[in-house]
């Protein structure tokens, strides 16, 4: 339980770091694809390695590996699109919404449930994101909702799959290597984006080399220390306890960068995502 705990505690920081630092960069870079591109190089071929030397290869492992792989181009496509009409601070907090989906998903396959407690949390900490990017959104806020919606239900289904994966892998080097297949895939489906967007097959702006490898870094190993930490906890209560990273974020974004936009219902989203995530701690 301990060691889940500092996973998760690493992976929110981590989380938390990447999404500050890509949420400023101009979006003719586009951060997601260099993000990407910086993991496959710096972390995949160790993950690579580790998984091909894993004897791990049964038809469910790689029934497993499709199906994730595949929620995972559907959440980075559906996570652009949706960031190409509303700002992070609304589209992120609906992606997160996740947990709920989650524990149906696992009820519905193992029939296994979260105590009544952790449904309480669940809830509460789903509506706190809820306020967080509620409002009243103009015309291109409302088209993101529908790419928001996709990147949330695929996140629920890659989380399940992720989750029922964990038994198969032995090692975090191994666990590396399962999601750079879905990154990859993820990789493959921004640059088809990209192609057609501008017409070209790298993004019109670099990002600078130091953020390029702090992304790579943080979003490959932030999801891999997430996957380590189920191997100890319901998929869900993982979940919920990252979204601990959006009120880390949303308090940087108010007191750091000076983002006071919906402040008060920012804040009170905040504190009812932490409630939330105090009845999942119980």
């Amino acid at each position: 339980m301990l060691g889940a705990t500092m996973a998760l505690t690493a992976s929110v920081l981590m989380h938390v770091l990447w999404n500050l630092i890509a949420r400023h960069q101009p979006s003719a870079a586009w951060p997601l694809w260099w993000a990407l591109l910086a993991h496959l190089v710096l972390s995949a071929p160790w993950g690579f390695y580790s998984l091909w030397q894993a004897d791990v290869w049964s038809t469910t492992f790689l029934g497993l590996m499709a199906i994730s792989a595949c929620a995972n181009a559907c959440y980075f496509f559906g996570l652009w699109k949706a960031y190409c009409y509303a700002p992070v601070a609304m589209v992120y907090p609906l992606v997160r919404s996740s947990p709920i989906l989650i524990a149906l998903w696992w009820l519905i396959l193992t029939g296994e449930s979260p105590s009544l407690t952790g449904w309480l949390g669940i809830l509460i900490s789903v509506a706190g994101l809820g306020l967080l990017a509620s409002g009243k959104p103009g015309d291109g806020e409302r088209a993101a909702i529908p790419w928001a919606i996709l990147a949330m239900f695929s996140t629920s289904i890659y989380s399940i799959s992720d989750k029922l994966a964990t038994v198969h892998l032995p090692g975090f080097a191994a666990i590396i290597g399962f999601i750079s297949v879905g990154y990859g895939a993820a990789f493959i489906v921004l640059t088809l984006a990209l192609r057609q967007q501008t017409g070209r097959w790298t993004p019109p702006q670099r990002l600078p080399l130091p953020i390029t490898v702090i992304g790579g870094l943080c979003v490959g190993l932030a999801y891999a220390l997430v996957i380590h930490a189920m191997r100890f906890l319901p998929s869900a209560e993982v979940v919920a306890y990252s979204n601990t990273g959006i009120v880390l974020a949303t308090l940087a974004s108010l007191y750091l960068f000076g983002e006071k936009t919906r402040a008060g219902r920012r804040l009170c989203g905040a504190a009812i995502i932490c409630v939330g995530l105090l009845l999942l701690a119980l």
